[in-house]
C-alpha cells in the first residue's frame, strides 16, 4: 500500500512538472519587443534579436526604434 502511494504521489509530481515546462515553453515563443541595455529588441518565436525596423503591431501601435512607442489611440510613452 505504501509503495502505490509513494508512485501515485510521484507520478502526479512528475505531470505537474511537464506542465510548467510546458506553459514556459509556450512563453517563450510569444512575440514581444522590449528595451534591453539602451537598444530596442525584438523576440519573436522565443528568439531575441536586435530591432532594425520601426514596427507597427497587430493592434495599430507603431514601436520605433529609438524607444518610442505611439499607441493605436495616440498615447506616446517611452520605453525604460
Amino acid at each position: 500500500m505504501k509503495n502505490t502511494l509513494k508512485r501515485m504521489f510521484a507520478l502526479s509530481l512528475g505531470l505537474v512538472s511537464l506542465s510548467y515546462a510546458a506553459d514556459y515553453g509556450s512563453m517563450m515563443k510569444k512575440d514581444a519587443v522590449m528595451m534591453k541595455d539602451g537598444k530596442m529588441m525584438v523576440m519573436k518565436n522565443g528568439e531575441t534579436m536586435a530591432m532594425t525596423e520601426d514596427m507597427r503591431m497587430s493592434n495599430g501601435t507603431q514601436v520605433m526604434m529609438d524607444g518610442n512607442v505611439m499607441m493605436a489611440d495616440g498615447q506616446k510613452m517611452m520605453m525604460k
